[in-house]
């Protein structure tokens, strides 16, 4: 399979944004993070011991439908995701790969059309090759013309961890 795909993070403009208010009108409580591992979803991490962090409401479809005209409807829902309490500068390196990816994590991957619409998704219980099996179950998701972009979201809690957008 030649077909590489990255997993973005928030974008820092709109971290800036959720840093004053969050996507459901909170303002954002900082504290530090006793016992590290929270999956950042900024820079595409986990936490460590003693960094400050925040968990606040983030609605992944909202900006990028503003962006482009899509009208999501009910599909621009919103719920919690860890980000560092300040700017962090995001992501390290180009690719940093697929964050969170424990063998035995489960993971769905929604597809999402150019309006913002859910067209499918699939459940990933990630192997030992977890990049391996992230890059096959992308590649199936963009065999499907309408695919725009897949949201990544933990199973156990229904978080969002990340985006990919059609290559």
């Amino acid at each position: 399979m030649t077909t590489t795909f990255s997993p973005l993070p928030i974008p820092a403009e709109v971290l800036g944004e959720l840093r004053v208010h969050d996507d459901a009108g909170n303002r954002p409580r900082p504290y530090p993070d006793g016992a590290g591992g929270a999956p950042l979803r900024c820079c595409l991490r986990s936490s460590t011991a003693g960094e400050r962090i925040a968990l606040i409401s983030y609605a992944p479809l909202r900006r990028w439908a503003a962006q482009t005209d899509a009208d999501p409807g009910a599909y621009d829902e919103q719920g919690p995701v860890f980000v560092h309490a300040e700017e962090c500068g995001g992501p390290a390196g180009e690719n940093p790969g697929y964050p969170w990816a424990r063998p035995g994590a489960l993971r769905v991957l929604r597809r999402y059309d150019d309006r913002g619409h859910i067209t499918g998704g699939r459940m990933l219980e990630l192997p030992d090759d977890a990049q391996t099996a992230f890059a096959h179950a992308l590649a199936e998701a963009f065999a499907d013309p309408r695919t725009a972009q897949v949201h990544v979201r933990a199973v156990e809690y229904g978080c969002y961890h990340f985006r990919v957008d059609r290559p």
